[in-house]
């Protein structure tokens, strides 16, 4: 769009139009230049030609603008005896009428003037008549240009006193310069301001604008691009911005804010490894945010960002929380049809120059489909790529999927390192770079309070008589392969046998009777969480996973504890559904396989239940995380551990079970060590370390 597809009127008066609405708005978006001469240097006379602002700020355009300064009497006294120089008392005039106690609609308005002035994007001249008992220079006069050259002039009268600024009347005659009889008066209103700009005008002196009045009004800018200018005209709202700036009242924790100097430093790329719940998608906005700002300031802005992440619901977030960081992101995912079209029209638009830039998240399935991939590769070089959960990314397929033309990355875990994988790992800090300091674990976050804390009770639960024969046999056949020597992690015979012995133990019935014993003194709680599943990976719902969470479920209801049961086919509308009823309380719990491992965000869990968990450190971690996330009145979690201990199964057997015991006892005693009741839950777990000579853990 241009000025010339504007609706514009020969005149506005306020009593028939509102000036901010119908006309400075229209007009700022669409313009890349601004010129404007408002007579008086006063707080009131700039709040005026800033009106609108805030939509010239989104558009990136540069701004010219003339005042005259105003004198008092014995200023100009002053500068006649020769007390003072003239230049001196011009700029003590100007920081004195710039250090008042402002109402909050000018400060907005010298917010945004501020910003385009540290930016390079404003240049402020002064004009002063030559005998300075001549009076002022009191010219009213604006030009908007846009990009193809089209012209918006207007001038006129206007009531610029602060208290007009609520209810002021101001008329103003325009002219453009597609229309037919303008042209001439348009060629005589650009000469006068050139004129004057350059100065040239006739009893004038221009000068340029006093240091110490630009540091005045630099007092007045913050770090954030002005976002939320509050004009008097009710009709008015802001809409979103086009590119990403911190949210007012925005401030993020020391640990937050050392992460995104050291990406910077570490040249655009790098891995933050973070735990869950101490606000990794907050710090990746807020670099992106950060890396719009300095892009801009050097004349090469930011033009894209894309966010890939492992599931829809994660889309969803991560849409919220751009939003607040002014984002309208495109959401690739599912039907391509829903996406494709808008995602096109979008990267001809940055091509083209007529929008400044992109974003669009997406998930790790979408990512490799080539509905995707053919459009991917045009995306906007000056892009920074997020991967969120970024483990997942170093998987083969993946990893070859992501845009190798993108040279500014960031990756997000709290366990970046792949479980019994180097190669992808390598594969994954290859691409997006080393993880980066600090290291922000869960004992920091909770120690920040970015996590709440907590308290650990493990249940030790036993096999049946059933189980225990089961568990032999596999166990004697694990042993006999772990016997056999090779490379344990390419045995494909022996990881199935660790899988089998791992399901049997993740359904081990017994663990029912130990939560049946433990939710019937339970029955009044709210805000719990179960965890279930078979106990073998992590990323995958197998048959007996979910016959497992159809049996916790039917014991629950039994009970007559509200829960349901939050599944991968749990569509997008059920899941945000069930996190209000969890939320407010009216279900009492959630019954989960996987899809809580990574990313969502529940903040109301008090309590979690875990009934299985494999033996990846990346799944607790994150199921920790997710548990102890703040919330109001939240002021520590309860985390519920059933441990299966392993039947004695004679000498023969003992060095492979402890082996194998050792991996699982090292996640149950980090869970202790950093629990408040660590001496009581370390306690529970002594007579295995004990029996299976474990005491160094």
């Amino acid at each position: 769009m241009s000025l010339k597809e504007l609706k514009l009127r020969n005149q506005y008066r306020t009593d028939r139009a509102d000036l901010v609405q119908d006309f400075y708005i229209p007009c700022f978006q669409q313009s890349v230049t601004y010129s404007r001469a408002v007579g008086f240097f006063s707080s009131s006379a700039l709040t005026a030609a800033a009106q609108g602002l805030q939509a010239f700020i989104q558009s990136q355009g540069r701004m010219r603008l003339v005042a005259s300064p105003h004198l008092s009497a014995e200023d100009i006294d002053a500068i006649q005896q020769g007390l003072k120089q003239r230049e001196q008392v011009i700029a003590e005039a100007l920081s004195r009428e710039l250090e008042q106690d402002f109402e909050q609609v000018i400060l907005d308005r010298l917010a945004c003037l501020a910003w385009l002035l540290r930016h390079g994007l404003l240049e402020i001249k002064l004009a002063v008549h030559r005998n300075l008992e001549q009076g002022i220079y009191h010219e009213k006069l604006g030009v908007f240009v846009d990009r193809a050259g089209n012209t918006v002039v207007f001038s006129g009268s206007a009531n610029e006193s602060v208290s007009a600024l609520r209810n002021n009347f101001e008329c103003i005659d325009v002219f453009r310069s597609w229309r037919v009889g303008d042209d001439e008066r348009i060629a005589e209103k650009i000469d006068d301001f050139q004129r004057l700009w350059d100065n040239k005008t006739l009893n004038l002196e221009v000068l340029e604008f006093p240091e110490a009045a630009k540091r005045s009004l630099l007092k007045l800018c913050s770090e954030r691009m002005p976002t939320g200018v509050r004009e008097p005209s009710a009709k008015y709202s802001v809409t979103p911005s086009l590119y990403p700036l911190l949210p007012s009242g925005l401030t993020l924790r020391s640990y937050q804010r050392q992460a995104i100097d050291n990406w910077f430093a570490n040249q655009g790329c790098g891995t933050l490894k973070m735990a869950t719940g101490s606000g990794k998608t907050i710090t990746a906005l807020a670099i992106a945010a950060e890396l719009y700002r300095k892009s801009f300031q050097q004349n090469k802005p930011l033009q894209g960002l894309l966010i890939v992440c492992p599931y829809r619901h994660l889309v969803t977030q991560w849409a919220q929380e751009a939003r607040k960081f002014g984002l309208e992101p495109i959401l690739a995912f599912e039907t391509a049809q829903n996406w494709q079209g808008e995602l096109q029209s979008q990267l001809l638009a940055v091509h083209s120059g007529n929008r400044p830039f992109m974003s669009v998240i997406t998930t790790n399935a979408t990512l490799i489909r080539e509905s995707f991939q053919s459009q991917l590769q045009f995306f906007p070089k000056r892009s920074l790529i997020i991967g969120d959960e970024a483990h997942n990314l170093g998987a083969t397929r993946l990893e070859a999927s992501l845009p190798q033309a993108i040279p500014l990355r960031l990756a997000l875990s709290a366990t970046p390192e792949r479980y019994f994988d180097e190669q992808g790992s390598e594969r994954l800090f290859d691409y997006f770079g080393s993880v980066l300091e600090p290291e922000f674990t869960l004992k920091d976050a909770i120690a920040a309070k970015a996590l709440v804390p907590y308290v650990y009770y493990p249940i030790l639960v036993e096999l049946t008589g059933s189980e225990i024969d089961q568990y032999a046999e596999l166990s004697s056949k694990i042993g006999r392969a772990i016997a056999m020597g090779g490379d344990i992690n390419e045995n494909e015979a022996l990881t199935a046998l660790l899988m089998q012995r791992a399901r049997l133990v993740g359904g081990a019935a017994n663990k029912l009777e130990a939560l049946r014993s433990l939710m019937m003194n339970r029955l009044q709680t709210r805000h719990t969480l179960f965890y279930c599943g078979d106990g073998s990976v992590e990323d995958e719902v197998t048959q007996e996973s979910t016959r497992h969470l159809e049996a916790v479920t039917a014991l629950l209801d039994e009970l007559g504890y509200r829960v349901k049961p939050y599944t991968a086919e749990t569509t997008l509308v059920e899941r945000e559904e069930l996190r209000q009823q969890f939320a407010q309380g009216s279900l009492q719990g959630l019954v989960a396989i996987r899809c809580l491992d990574e990313g969502v965000d529940i903040p109301a869990i008090r309590s979690a239940v875990i009934l299985a968990s494999s033996s990846n450190p990346r799944q607790f971690i994150q199921r920790r995380g997710r548990i102890l996330r703040p919330s109001p009145g939240k002021e520590r979690a309860e985390l519920f551990d059933m441990i299966v201990i392993p039947p004695d199964l004679g000498r023969e057997s003992w060095s492979t079970e402890r082996s194998l015991l050792r991996k699982e006892l090292r996640r149950f005693i980090e869970f202790a060590d950093l629990a408040i009741n660590s001496g009581q839950a370390r306690k529970i777990l002594l007579p295995l370390q004990e029996k299976y000579q474990l005491l160094e853990l």
